[in-house]
């Protein structure tokens, strides 16, 4: 099976009431946990690339083992660029053999950011790719993405409708209370996403896939894990699950984790050196590593994301 667009994932996922996970990948450690834990729940995948990454791993690579991983388990897989900042960015992604791409344009202008969305999706679907757009700006960094809490934007849904129909974009990214990286929320307040702009855009946009960046929920076990060990990172408060859950019941098809997959690594690997300080072999240290993710992307498909044996 060679790599598929988000298409038909997507009009599966809405109408059976359940989200895609879009998992940020970086290493062949975290390829083979994220798709191991796909093939055993038969769940179809995103795979998605930031500019980063490609910059940290180079597109090659991964592009060959994100091909090698849909040889090993037979799932249905979309490659994705995650957050691509220009035209030229999301053009050599395309070109490059990615099935899907993002154009974020979403701190730009709203005329500015229909114009190059539009410009985008003209090269993408030339070329059988298909486009993501945002709307609405998102709080906290990931990768090349900073933005402050003060300079964060709810989507205004009044504006979807003309944005989708002049782009042309094939899903759209909304901000409603998620957060890039593990973002420290305001003490003694718990996120609450908007799901009155969920539902508001969803009936303005009926049938058409939403999706939810910054949606980990940063469990706090491997904080605590992380400063065991050696670490000294502050309490993060992430996205609460049950919450992920009901707005993938709805019209969100795609749903992006990155960060709980970055601490469930970090917390393996520092574990593993305060318990062996002598060992040296990356194979020791990674190989339990590449067991937490495993384990935490199998979590988020059965009880977050609810894509469990939906691949075929």
């Amino acid at each position: 099976m060679p790599l598929v667009t988000s298409t038909e994932m997507f009009k599966k996922a809405y109408d059976g009431g359940y989200a895609i996970g879009a998992f940020n990948v970086n290493n062949m450690e975290i390829v083979q946990g994220i798709t191991e834990a796909a093939k055993d729940l038969e769940a179809p995948l995103i795979l998605q690339v930031s500019k980063g990454a490609r910059a940290y791993a180079n597109h090659t690579y991964l592009t060959k083992l994100v091909e090698a991983a849909v040889i090993e388990t037979g799932l249905p897989i979309c490659l994705h660029l995650d957050h691509g900042d220009s035209f030229e960015t999301c053009k050599s992604c395309i070109d490059g053999g990615f099935t899907s791409v993002m154009i974020d344009a979403s701190s730009k202008p709203f005329a500015e950011n229909i114009e190059i969305t539009k410009k985008v999706v003209e090269y993408a679907h030339d070329h059988g790719v298909v486009v993501e757009a945002e709307l609405g700006t998102l709080a906290g960094i990931e990768d090349d993405v900073k933005v402050s809490a003060e300079d964060s934007s709810y989507t205004r849904p009044e504006e979807v409708e003309e944005f989708v129909s002049k782009t042309g974009c094939d899903s759209l990214a909304i901000a409603i209370g998620t957060s890039h990286g593990a973002y420290k929320f305001k003490p003694g307040t718990k996120p609450q996403l908007r799901f009155d702009v969920l539902e508001e855009v969803s009936k303005r946009l009926p049938g058409f896939p939403i999706v939810l960046h910054g949606s980990s929920s940063v469990p706090q076990e491997f904080v605590e894990k992380i400063n065991k060990f050696g670490g000294n990172m502050p309490g993060a408060i992430g996205v609460p699950e049950d919450q992920l859950r009901k707005a993938a019941s709805m019209s969100v098809c795609k749903i992006n984790i990155d960060s709980d997959l970055r601490l469930a690594m970090t917390a393996s690997i520092r574990e593993y050196f305060a318990e062996h300080p002598d060992h040296f072999d990356p194979r020791q240290y990674l190989k339990p590593a590449r067991a937490a993710i495993k384990d935490m992307v199998a979590h988020k498909i059965v009880d977050v994301l609810g894509c469990d044996h939906k691949a075929f």
